[in-house]
């Protein structure tokens, strides 16, 4: 998703309606900041404000994740990119809380080898694992080479890192 190209596009809309990003807000139930930050293409918002947003601009949802006013010609093949992007963009988010699950857990883990005084292999191959399939992962969605070289790279980590283990 574009969320430069988007923001820019709401910001259209809500001026052609003769709104303020604060009278905005207010319509939806949020902070003028929030608005502000779409429209500089910071952040998206939120799915369930969608809706209501594409009734106020006047507007369809599928105009506001293009980020432009669609041509009736082109609305099938644009919802379907649009499914793609939104299901690209959760795969991302869950991926995003994974990780932050996987450092916490490692901290953890390292907290609990350094006081019982344990070699530290086992959780640097349980990192180098989890990257692998995070970098491995991404490189589904967006075939970013850089992407399957660092999933490859740790997959290689983990295996030099399971074989010092079985060794020592």
């Amino acid at each position: 998703m574009d969320q430069e190209k988007i923001g820019k596009f709401i910001a259209k809309q809500r001026k052609a309606k003769d709104l303020t990003q604060e009278e905005l807000a207010e319509k939806l139930g949020i902070t003028k900041n929030a608005v502000s930050k779409w429209e500089r293409g910071l952040c998206l918002m939120d799915m369930s404000l969608l809706k209501p947003l594409s009734k106020i601009l006047d507007v369809s949802i599928n105009d506001i994740l293009a980020g432009e006013n669609i041509e009736s010609k082109d609305i099938e093949k644009k919802s379907e990119e649009n499914i793609i992007k939104l299901t690209e963009l959760a795969n991302l988010k869950s991926m995003k809380y994974g990780i932050i699950g996987m450092v916490l857990f490692s901290i953890i883990l390292m907290l609990i080898s350094f006081l019982k005084n344990t070699s530290l292999i086992s959780i640097v191959s349980l990192l180098c694992a989890y990257n692998s399939i995070t970098f491995l992962s991404r490189y589904k969605i967006r075939k970013d080479k850089s992407d399957l070289t660092a999933g490859i790279l740790f997959f290689i980590a983990v295996i030099c890192n399971t074989i010092a283990f079985i060794l020592s």
